[in-house]
């Protein structure tokens, strides 16, 4: 999952930068957009939803939510 994660990260890098490119040189703006537009939506859609993923694998959600508990202890409150 690592090394997926990693590939599609460079391969996302090498579409948006060959997209800028095209539309910076003027050589095939049309198709510049189209590789800058469909860079950031797999970027968006399909990258960041695997990375988190991965990354939050074997976490409990509940410590990174805003319950109650969670804010009296940033308070300094105790629960008693």
């Amino acid at each position: 999952m690592k090394y997926a994660i990693i590939i599609l990260f460079v391969a996302i890098a090498i579409t948006l930068g060959t997209g800028i490119y095209l539309n910076q040189t003027e050589i095939d703006i049309k198709l510049g957009g189209i590789l800058i537009g469909s860079s950031l939506g797999t970027g968006i859609f399909v990258w960041m939803p695997l990375f988190l993923y991965y990354r939050s694998k074997g976490r409990k959600l509940k410590d990174y939510m805003l319950t109650p508990e969670n804010i009296k202890k940033m308070q300094g409150k105790n629960l008693d």
